[in-house]
């Protein structure tokens, strides 16, 4: 669905050339929901406005959706979906007249174009909001509202750019159950996050990128895998005996930190060795890779932290 060999963007400032992409190279199959998983800067927006044809790339090729993005702009369009950060909707305009008349820019009928937007309108849970001005819909109706303007010609790849920015928990979770519904309808899905849950809760793959180039790729577990071991934390009075028995551990007071593989395997014989020698345990976790750990693997820093201060 999506083929993209060395695309790259350099933007010209004042200070001198910026190359906000680097020549990516990625597919992305029909069916998948992959998510593009990055800081705040990184290159996400500006590498979906490339594939979407809002942004003419510097460098590369790509073929969308079997439409060559630089020869055939007008067929990728017919054929994708995209969603931005921003609201697409007018904000004075009624949820239900804003469907139809995007739907009858699309071509449909006066009679098509209604009964399409009261099929989105139950999909995605705006029933009984016909009449409301958007402007009065809450921050999750909105996002489901502009999701539903980008499903009325049934695109075959849909691009969502930061879905759930700004949405409170409740309605981050509802939003996503809506996504993984349009991928269970056989709708490919790209979406970019600098969110870690919702890139491990909704991503069949993931494609991560710093500074303009794509770091890592594979699923959510795959990624994890390739983090060395589960981080184990032992509570001990002895904590600097206990680092001393483990490469690469960090002390904090009477904490000892360490990564083991299949740590929820190891750590029957581990707590055995340590009684034998006399070691005092008063707590012990094991905590499996996060994506946050991937990151910080892959790039020497934490997204997390990273986009916390952004």
């Amino acid at each position: 669905m999506i083929e993209a060999r060395g695309l790259a963007r350099r933007f010209t400032t004042k200070a001198g050339p910026v190359d906000a992409v680097r020549g990516v190279d990625f597919d992305v199959a029909e069916g998948e929901l992959v998510g593009f998983l990055g800081p705040n800067g990184a290159g996400k927006s500006t590498t979906l406005r490339m594939l979407t044809t809002l942004l003419r790339p510097s460098a590369g090729t790509a073929v969308i959706a079997g439409h060559d993005l630089l020869t055939d702009p007008a067929g990728v369009r017919r054929n994708i979906g995209y969603v931005g950060q921003r609201t697409g909707a007018g904000a004075e305009q009624r949820v239900a007249e804003e469907l139809e008349f995007q739907a009858r820019f699309y071509g449909l009928s006066k009679h098509d174009a209604r009964r399409k937007v009261a099929d989105l309108l139950e999909r995605f849970g705006l029933t009984g909001l016909e009449k409301r001005g958007v402007i009065t819909l809450s921050g999750g109706q909105q996002r489901r509202l502009d999701i539903a303007m980008g499903m009325l010609h049934d695109p075959r790849l849909l691009f969502l750019d930061e879905p759930s920015t700004a949405l409170d928990p409740q309605s981050r979770r509802n939003l996503w159950d809506h996504i993984r519904q349009l991928k269970a309808d056989g709708t490919t899905v790209f979406l970019t996050t600098h969110y870690l849950d919702e890139a491990d809760f909704l991503s069949d793959r993931l494609l991560v990128i710093d500074h303009g180039a794509i770091v890592g790729e594979g699923s959510p577990d795959e990624l994890k895998d390739g983090v060395s071991g589960d981080l184990v934390v032992l509570g001990t009075p002895q904590a600097q005996l206990v680092a001393g028995k483990f490469e690469g551990s960090a002390v904090d007071g009477e904490k000892v930190s360490f990564r083991i593989p299949n740590g929820d395997r190891a750590l029957p014989g581990l707590l055995r060795d340590l009684d034998t020698i006399g070691v005092e345990l008063h707590s012990v976790q094991v905590h499996r890779p996060t994506l946050d750990d991937v990151f910080l693997t892959m790039t020497g820093r934490s997204l997390r932290e990273d986009s916390n201060a952004a």
